[in-house]
Order: C-alpha cells, then structure tokens, then sequence
C-alpha cells in the first residue's frame, strides 16, 4: 500500500490528528508542515518543515486585522504548494485541504497516489455563494474570502479523489455539486474534551438566564442574529446575559454599534481550562452560524451541560436531538433563535438539578476518530478503482 503525506501550510489538531494516526499504523511518510515545530505524535524525522512561511503567516496574524491577515496568509499558499511538491513522493497519497496543495495533488494523482481533500468547510461554490449573498445583506464591501483562494480551491477539486467530510452539511455540499457517496470518507473531528465538564453544583436559583457564545464574531458567524435575538430575549427576560469572545472579524465590526445598547459581557481568549470554567457559568450556548464544517466550541458547550442553539450549517448539529440537547433554527432568522432562548430559558431556570453532560465524549475521542478513519480508507487496500474527479 502507498504511504501518505499529509501536506498543510499551518499546523491544527485536525491535520496533526490525521498524521498521527498514519504513523500509529505505519502508512506516514512525511508530515510536511508550513511551520516552526511539529505535533507530539509523529516523530521529527518524519515532519518536513518551513519555518519561514510560519513566520510569514504569524507576523500577519499578530499585527493585521483579521481579514488582512487571513489574506496575507492565503498568499503565502502558492509558495508553501511549490517547496511541498520537494518534499513529497509522487506515488504516494496527499491528504491536505483547499488550495493548500494543488501541485501536489496533481504530482499524487500523475504518480498514480490518491488525494483526500480534508474538508473543513463546505464545497468552495457553497462557501462563496451563502457569504456573498450574505455580505450584501449587511452591506459589507469585502470579498467573501480572498479572492486567489476562492480560485484555487475550485481549481483542487479537479485533482481530488476522496472528501474527508466532518458533518453531513459538507457531505451534502459535495454530493450537490457532482461528487458520489462512494468519494465521501465522513469522519467527524476529534475533540479533546478533558477539560469541559459540567459545573459540580446545582445551577445558582440567583443568575440570570446567562447565553455564551465563544467563536469568533462575523457574519459568517451569524453575529447579526445573535445580538437581535438577544435584543428580543432582553425584553423578556429584562435580566438577561451575553458573554462573548473579544474576537472580531472585520466584517462583523461596522454594524457592532447598532448593538452597543445591549449588555455585553466581554472575556478574552481563554486557554482550555478558563475556557472551561466561562462555560460552566453559562446556561445556553448560542451560535446561528451560516457556515461551518464542523464547530468544535458546540461540543465543548454540550460537555458541559449546556444545551445549544445552532443552525443546521454547524457540522455538530448531526449530534443535536431537539428538545434533548439543544434546537436547530433556520439561518438568518433571529425571531428562531429568540424563541429557541426563550423556550430552554424556561426550562433552566425553574430546574434546580445538577448538570450532565449532553453528548457522549467518547465518540468525539482520537481512538474513535482513528477507527472511522481507518474504515473509510481500508477500500484503499482492496485495490478500488479510483473515482473520477467532480467538481
């Protein structure tokens, strides 16, 4: 069986998940990383890395805005693509994500390897044409992503074989768009959830009904919807509170003063443990996001005992019963969102009982993740005929 390299300009748990398990079983060849240091699980010798690019994408990150330093860091793609292309072996499998690695992609599928583009968002079209629509509803003159980006990431799908979904929101976008069922290995992310554990005691009968939402703050986030629902909570529940993350996309910050009436409680990032420690402080995690593959700060929320209230373009609402754990409500509708609060407030503040957790940790575990993962490729070692690209 070919090895694999896994080919990402940055490093994130959810690249470092897959290298990680293709070492454990003895299928990595390279970790090939736009970055200083590698992950714990793959050993240095087998991790390619460029620490310039990293410096490049760092120094953007810390003194752009959001926008201009998500720009500077989809330039730099291009250029990490070209010394990738060094480091990898033609015949073997690439598993990286949009636009990260066309020329390795098309080196893989000429050497006769196959490529798994890690999905962690919708099909690029759907991405572009649910935040275009969306840009222009709020009046917001910046491009739904970098405009390059959006390109190269069209142009990769011609050179993919398999779609490593999270969710069944960005399985279906795929399917939609001309891919088959049989090119989709779904596996959703893993989440370390040690840290995120319901409060010990018995909710306080004192606080206030207490909404958190701890993601970035954007449109793409749904941040419009958020506030007007809360606007509409506070007139019945007049105590009401919001907690929120100081992170602010550039293209949420224009319309931030339509909003500056209402109470906001603002906390900075926060490592797991804090992070942890807001969250049992809340009673309702809220999130009308339009666009996500799969949002981790869900099931952090839900480990510790909050019920949410999401939209069914958040990847972990596969995991939402209604009425159980949470509510999913239509995208763009903040009067859904509202009564969604209002209906989970009633019930958390005449309920005295301690809180449990409302997903099960163990299905979002590495062992769990590992497994999935491995029975989606194992058609690889029964010598499948390769799918034809789709885009």
């Amino acid at each position: 069986m070919n090895k694999f390299s896994v080919v990402t300009p940055f490093r994130t748990s959810y690249y470092n998940d897959y290298a990680a398990v293709l070492f454990r079983n003895g299928m990595l060849r390279h970790y090939v990383l736009g970055a200083r240091r590698g992950c714990a699980g793959v050993p240095p010798d087998l991790t390619k890395r460029n620490p310039t690019i990293g410096l490049a994408r760092t120094l953007a990150g810390k003194f752009l805005s959001p926008y201009r330093g998500e720009c500077v860091r989809f330039a730099t793609y291009p250029w990490f693509d070209k010394w990738a292309r060094r480091q990898t072996v033609p015949s073997d499998h690439i598993i990286s994500s949009y636009g990260f690695a066309n020329a390795c992609f098309q080196a893989a599928r000429a050497g006769g390897g196959k490529t798994f583009l890690e999905a962690g968002n919708s099909h690029p079209q759907q991405f572009w044409d649910i935040m275009a629509e969306e840009h222009a509803r709020w009046g917001c003159a910046l491009p739904p992503v970098y405009p390059p980006q959006h390109r190269r990431a069209l142009a990769m799908l011609e050179y993919v074989d398999y779609v490593l979904s999270p969710s069944r929101y960005v399985s279906d976008s795929f399917l939609r768009r001309g891919f088959r069922p049989e090119q989709i290995i779904y596996n959703p992310c893993a989440c370390d959830l040690t840290c995120f554990q319901p409060a010990q005691n018995p909710r306080p009968q004192n606080r206030p009904l207490t909404l958190i939402h701890t993601g970035m703050l954007g449109l793409r986030k749904g941040t419009p919807y958020l506030l007007e629902a809360f606007r509409q909570v506070r007139k019945h529940q007049t105590t009401a509170r919001l907690i929120l993350i100081s992170q602010i996309h550039d293209s949420i910050k224009p319309l931030l003063a339509r909003y500056r009436d209402l109470p906001i409680e603002w906390s900075p990032s926060l490592p797991p443990k804090k992070l942890a420690e807001l969250l049992q402080q809340a009673d309702l995690f809220v999130m009308p996001t339009l666009e996500e593959g799969f949002a981790r700060a869900l099931t952090e929320a839900l480990a510790c005992g909050l019920p949410v209230i999401t939209t069914a373009h958040a990847g972990v609402n596969d995991f939402i019963v209604p009425g159980k754990n949470g509510e999913i409500v239509p995208v763009r509708d903040a009067n859904a969102v509202a009564e969604a609060v209002l209906k989970w407030g009633d019930r958390i503040m005449a309920d005295d009982r301690p809180l449990l957790p409302l997903i099960d940790p163990p299905q979002f575990s590495f062992a769990a993740f590992e497994q999935r993962f491995l029975d989606g490729i194992s058609k690889l070692t029964a010598g499948d005929r390769r799918p034809s690209a789709a885009q």
